[in-house]
């Protein structure tokens, strides 16, 4: 099974100790990864290729830190661009259709500040929910996510075991 992460951090090499570690790990694994950031400084996503990409793998990873209980602004572009009518969902739309789906996101705050009383009044699995919707259009096999919390506090330590353990969790299936 061929695995794809797609990252989508736009400090990705500046200041992003986490998600440089689980996209480093997971290219040193093996696993194709693309810093969507990189490809598309500009915004100016191609549509073709990143289809291309799609239909070439079996797991589709998308790696991406949570800001304001949202995705990064590109990867908001890309579900816009690239899964668009016809391609990945509608009458003819089955681009997608079968492949698994990996969320891997990362927050800042603890695991404690994401339930119902907590800090934020609101769950981890809430905020994903709108992203995870879409394996209703596109009929893609959602997964488990791979989530990691209290990013801000973690150790160098902390980071490398998880990386490891994204790893392990990428070579799963």
């Amino acid at each position: 099974m061929k695995t794809t992460v797609f990252v989508f951090h736009p400090h990705l090499n500046d200041d992003s100790k986490l998600n440089r570690a689980l996209a480093q790990g997971a290219q040193e694994a093996g696993f194709e990864v693309r810093d969507e950031y990189q490809l598309y400084p500009d915004f100016k996503v191609d549509v073709k290729a990143e289809q291309e990409a799609l239909e070439a793998t079996d797991q589709i990873v998308l790696q991406f830190p949570i800001y304001w209980y949202q995705v990064p602004p590109l990867l908001k572009q890309w579900f816009d661009d690239v899964l668009e009518y016809g391609w990945a969902y509608g009458s003819t739309g089955n681009a997608l259709q079968g492949k698994k789906l990996l969320l891997a996101p990362s927050f800042g705050a603890q695991e404690a500040d994401y339930t119902l009383d907590g800090r934020f009044q609101t769950t981890v699995e809430e905020v994903l929910k709108p992203i995870e919707t879409i394996r209703f259009h596109t009929g893609l096999e959602l997964m488990k996510p791979f989530v990691t919390t209290g990013v801000l506090g973690l150790t160098d330590s902390a980071i490398t075991k998880q990386a490891e353990a994204y790893v392990a969790r990428l070579s799963e299936n």
